[in-house]
């Protein structure tokens, strides 16, 4: 899988998930301060891993800044994507299974190592829902994305 990773920083845990997304057998594309040049602001860097999901140049993102609040916001204002801020696994395969999401975002203060693995675990083994319910949630959002002006 092609999976597009942002981080607003050189953290240790941003180098890891890259280290560990490669380790998984995954083509990682890098942007902000994981690029050497890029620009690493957490809204910029995001938004361009964001755009690679949405274009279908990377099938999944990571985005990642200090809280993960910031980059989040960011990757949800590009129209087909849908980025979920997880702490925890639990959160991760709901994220994944109810709002099929497609972009991962993290907290680069919040997430240990043993904690990232427990979070790209439950990530790439979540599936999104067959359910009529969750299905129509996910064409909802889907509907709020075409209505939005592109600028």
């Amino acid at each position: 899988m092609r999976i597009a990773v942002s981080s607003d920083m050189d953290e240790p845990v941003a180098r890891l998930l890259v280290d560990e997304l490669r380790r998984r057998g995954h083509d990682v594309l890098t942007h902000g301060a994981l690029h050497p040049g890029a620009d690493p602001q957490w809204a910029v860097c995001s938004e361009a891993a964001a755009r690679e999901v949405a274009a279908g140049t990377a099938d999944q993102a990571v985005v990642c800044c200090w809280t993960g609040t910031g980059a989040s916001i960011a990757a949800n204002k590009v129209p087909g994507v849908r980025a979920a801020l997880c702490t925890d696994a639990y959160t991760a395969d709901g994220a994944r299974r109810w709002n099929d999401a497609n972009v991962l975002a993290l907290s680069l203060r919040l997430t240990s190592e043993p904690l990232l693995k427990e979070i790209l675990d439950a990530w790439f083994a979540g599936q999104a829902s067959e359910d009529a319910e969750d299905r129509g949630n996910v064409e909802r959002v889907e509907r709020l994305d075409r209505s939005r002006a592109v600028p």
